[in-house]
């Protein structure tokens, strides 16, 4: 089945919203605020802050109350994967950190992420990587076990 970003992005922001999908942050989520002032949007300050973390995402609102779609469907692949120990930083909270982390990666959106201080893309990279499997290979490779392989594994046991 060949879907459109749109339409799989659709389908999980439905399945996002449906039974159990309150409660977005989980215990580890650490909305992070930006630092504002003294130079939050810097080279060195981006630097820092995307190599804190394994994981960390730049996104337009918070985990709980994402601003956009692709936000939201960031926010909701994580999820899906059991991913809970992340930074996330609203740029909405900081224009000089909405415009330094575009200049940082050289990408023109948000949301942005983080693999281990590496930039993996917005939320059509990661769509993508979720499809055909990558990010759970990614994920592996930080130490963090995606719960879609329990998912598979209980599927394949019935």
């Amino acid at each position: 089945m060949s879907w459109t970003l749109g339409r799989a992005v659709a389908a999980l922001l439905r399945w996002g919203s449906g039974a159990g999908g309150g409660g977005l942050r989980g215990p580890g989520v650490r909305v992070a605020g930006s630092g504002a002032g003294g130079g939050s949007g810097s080279s060195e300050r981006l630097d820092a802050l995307v190599k804190k973390d394994k994981v960390v995402v730049f996104l337009k609102g918070t985990p709980e109350q994402p601003q956009c779609g692709f936000s939201n469907a960031v926010v909701q692949i994580l999820r899906l994967h059991g991913v809970r120990d992340y930074a996330a930083y609203n740029v909405l909270d900081d224009p000089e950190l909405r415009q330094g982390i575009k200049d940082y990666s050289n990408w023109p959106t948000i949301p942005q992420v983080y693999l281990n201080g590496e930039f993996v893309g917005g939320c059509d990279i990661l769509l993508q990587m979720h499809q055909n499997g990558d990010l759970v290979e990614e994920l592996k490779k930080l130490g963090i076990h995606s719960t879609l392989l329990d998912e598979k594994k209980d599927q394949d046991s019935k």
